[in-house]
C-alpha cells in the first residue's frame, strides 16, 4: 500500500500549478451573465467552414493553428453538445447546429484516419459521440434505427482497442453503452455493456506493491499505468458505475471491491488531505507529477467516484475535497479538464454525498474565481476559447451546475438533452 505522506502537506499537489484564490462574494446575477455571454459569443463566432477558432492554448506544437478542430473533447462536437444540453437545461438560449453533425463528422473522420491505429469508436476523439448526438436529435423511425446500428458497430470494434482508457479505448465504448441503455432501455446496450466489462475484467493486472488491480494502457506509442479520470483506472470505475445495474449482482459487488481497494491502496495521505498520482508501480526514483486537477489527482477521483454505493471510501473522498481546496484554483485557467472548473466539481459532488454547506459555498468560490479567470483571459486573447473540455462552453455548464447545485460533469455523468426544439442554426444564419 502506499505511504502516508511523510509531513509535507505540499507534496501533495505543485504550488507553482495554483494560483491564490481571489476573495468575491457569491453573485447569481453575474454568474447568469457569464453564462449568457459565454452561449452568446460562441454562437456569433461560427462560421460553417472554419467552425470556431482554435485558442493559442490548444494548439501543440506543429500544429497549423488556423485549422479547425472537430472532435467532442477540444473540437466544434463539444461546443455543439455543450450548446444543445445548455439550451435544453434552459440555461441559456441559442440555435441548433445539429444540421452540421455529419458534414463535421466527416471532417473528423479524415482526421482520426491520420492517426496510427483503429481509433473512430473513440470516445472523446473518434465518431461515437457524433452518431449519438445524430441518434438523439433523429425521429423515432428507420433513420434512428440505422444510427443505432452504427453506434453499436462502432461500440464493437472499441472493445479490444489497446488503450484500455477513456479517451479512446473501452471503457468509452462501456460509458457509450450505459448511456444509450439509459436513453433507450434497448437491451442490446445492456448486452454490449457486460461483454465490454467482461472483457475488462480479463485485461486487469494485479499490482504486488499495492495489493489492487490496475489496467496497462498502450498510449500515444507507450505502454502507461495511468489511474486518474481520463485515461486511467477511476475514470473506468466511472463507467463501470453508471451501468451497474445492468451487471449481475454478484458482478457488480466484486466490480465494487475492486474499485474501493485500488482507490484506498493507492491514496497518498498527508493531515487530512488526500491525493493519488498519475500512475501505479512507477519504477523506485521515478519523478512523480503531483497535479490537483480532474485529469490527474484527487479532483478527478471525487468526480468519478460520486454516486459509489455505500460508505467504504467516505473519509477518503472527504480528504481529497480538502486537498482540492488546500491546493486552490489551478493557473492553467477555468476549464473543466485541468482548470478551477473541472476541481469546483469535486465539490458539488461532496456536496450531493454530505450535504455539508462548506461544500457549497467552496464550489461557489472556484465559481467566482473561475469567471474573473475566464474574463482576464478573454481580454488577454481578445475571444472566447471554443471547446467543452478546456474551455468557455464547459465553464457555463459548471456555473450552471453550481447554481442548481447538481453535479454532473459534462459527457462523464450526462449525454442526452431533453429534445430539440426551435430554430437550428443553419435556419438562423439563412
Amino acid at each position: 500500500m502506499a505511504p502516508d505522506n511523510p509531513g509535507n502537506t505540499t507534496m501533495l499537489h505543485d504550488p507553482a500549478r495554483h494560483e491564490p484564490l481571489r476573495t468575491m462574494a457569491w453573485d447569481e446575477a453575474r454568474v447568469r451573465a457569464t453564462i449568457a455571454r459565454i452561449v452568446d459569443e460562441t454562437v456569433a463566432a461560427f462560421t460553417p467552414d472554419g467552425l470556431w477558432p482554435v485558442h493559442p492554448r490548444d494548439v501543440e506544437s506543429g500544429e497549423d493553428p488556423d485549422a479547425p478542430v472537430t472532435n467532442l473533447y477540444y473540437g466544434a462536437a463539444g461546443v455543439i453538445w455543450a450548446l444543445d444540453w445548455l439550451r435544453a437545461a434552459g440555461a441559456a438560449k441559442s440555435p441548433s447546429f445539429a444540421p452540421y453533425l455529419d458534414p463535421l463528422r466527416q471532417r473528423n473522420r479524415a482526421a482520426v484516419a491520420a492517426m496510427p491505429g483503429d481509433n473512430t469508436g473513440s470516445w472523446l476523439m473518434g465518431d461515437l459521440p457524433f452518431e449519438m448526438m445524430a441518434w438523439g436529435h433523429a425521429p423515432t423511425g428507420p433513420l434512428r434505427a440505422v444510427r443505432a446500428d452504427t453506434i453499436a458497430a462502432l461500440i464493437e470494434r472499441n472493445i479490444d482497442h489497446p488503450a484500455r482508457e477513456l479517451m479512446w479505448g473501452s471503457p468509452g465504448s462501456l460509458l457509450a453503452a450505459a448511456m444509450m441503455h439509459g436513453a433507450s432501455g434497448d437491451a442490446r446496450w445492456a448486452a454490449l455493456f457486460r461483454r465490454i466489462a467482461q472483457r475488462l475484467r480479463e485485461q486487469l493486472q494485479w499490482s504486488q506493491r499495492h495489493a489492487c488491480h490496475y489496467w496497462t494502457q498502450d498510449l500515444y506509442g507507450r505502454q502507461s499505468r495511468y489511474i486518474d479520470a481520463v485515461h486511467g483506472f477511476v475514470a473506468t470505475a466511472r463507467a463501470l458505475l453508471l451501468g451497474r445495474h445492468l451487471l449481475p449482482e454478484a458482478d457488480w459487488l466484486q466490480w465494487q471491491a475492486c474499485i474501493e481497494t485500488t482507490v484506498a491502496h493507492t491514496a497518498v495521505r498527508d493531515d487530512g488531505r488526500a491525493t493519488w498520482p498519475c500512475q501505479i508501480d512507477e519504477p523506485p526514483g521515478t519523478p512523480q507529477k503531483w497535479l490537483m486537477q480532474y485529469c490527474h489527482g484527487a479532483p478527478g477521483f471525487v468526480i468519478c467516484l460520486a454516486d459509489l454505493p455505500g460508505h467504504a471510501l467516505d473519509a477518503l473522498l472527504t480528504a481529497a475535497g480538502e486537498a482540492t481546496w488546500a491546493a486552490g484554483p489551478l493557473a492553467k485557467g477555468s476549464n473543466l479538464c485541468h482548470g478551477t472548473a473541472g476541481n469546483g466539481y469535486a465539490f458539488l459532488v461532496l456536496l450531493a454525498r454530505t450535504r455539508e454547506p462548506r461544500w457549497r459555498e467552496r464550489a461557489r468560490a472556484f465559481a467566482m474565481h473561475a469567471i474573473a479567470q475566464f474574463e482576464d483571459e478573454t481580454a488577454r486573447v481578445g475571444r472566447l476559447r471554443h471547446s467543452l473540455w478546456t474551455g468557455d462552453v464547459g465553464l457555463a455548464i459548471f456555473l450552471w451546475d453550481c447554481l442548481r447545485e447538481r453535479a454532473q460533469f459534462p459527457t462523464l455523468d450526462v449525454f442526452f438533452a431533453a429534445p430539440v426544439t426551435g430554430m437550428s442554426a443553419a435556419s438562423a444564419k439563412a
